[in-house]
């Protein structure tokens, strides 16, 4: 059985039908009552006799993974995708190797590892519902990606633009008024001096 440990991040639990060792029984006895550590310390006490137990490995990735060793568990996983014989096992290691991945925030690479337990085992209904989850959400961060990307190549293209335009005076409408009525005024005022003078101008009044 696969036990729910939060949200759709699951990590199964290996109960083999096979002979094992008295190592792996207590392991797994302590596992189910939540004493990770100790467990762990009984799985290795179970590979020590044999190191190519692979339910040993297995339940031992799965305590590692409990207590928040996730480096140490993804070793055991791996080990068990490359040497593993047993395909059930196999499917399983990928299946926790994508939580793990999930767990991380490393959506790739656990969308791979969900196919992978998907190609051993298609009957496998949590692998799928995680696997469809993850590829929503991977779905969901390239329209995000797709949507930054736009607004970015929109923003270069309105600074080129803004650079291809010639430079503007900086005056706006009403300085511009302001400033020609000031020099109505003055050209006024320098007629009326030279009037007031009795001399003529030097050259003849500007009729506008």
């Amino acid at each position: 059985m696969k036990s729910l440990v939060t949200g759709i991040a699951v990590l199964s639990f290996a109960v083999m039908a096979k002979a094992q060792s008295p190592q792996i029984r207590e392991g797994n006895k302590l596992y189910k009552e939540g004493r990770y550590e100790e467990a762990v310390l009984q799985y290795e006490e179970a590979l020590k006799k044999n190191p190519d137990d692979f339910t040993a490995i297995y339940n031992r990735s799965n305590a590692l993974a409990k207590k928040g060793d996730k480096a140490a568990a993804m070793e055991g996983y791996e080990k068990i995708i490359q040497k593993g014989k047993d395909p059930r096992l196999v499917e399983k290691a990928y299946y926790d190797k994508g939580v793990l991945h999930q767990q991380q925030q490393q959506l790739d690479e656990s969308i791979s590892a969900w196919m992978e337990a998907l190609k051993m085992d298609p009957e496998d209904k949590e692998a799928r519902e995680n696997l469809q989850k993850a590829l929503r959400e991977k779905k969901q961060q390239q329209k995000k990606e797709e949507e930054k990307e736009k607004e970015e190549k929109k923003d270069k293209k309105e600074e080129k633009q803004q650079e291809k335009k010639p430079q503007q005076s900086k005056l706006n409408k009403k300085q511009v008024e302001q400033l020609l009525k000031a020099l109505e005024q003055k050209e006024k005022e320098v007629q009326k001096k030279m009037q007031q003078k009795g001399g003529s101008p030097s050259r003849p009044e500007k009729d506008w």
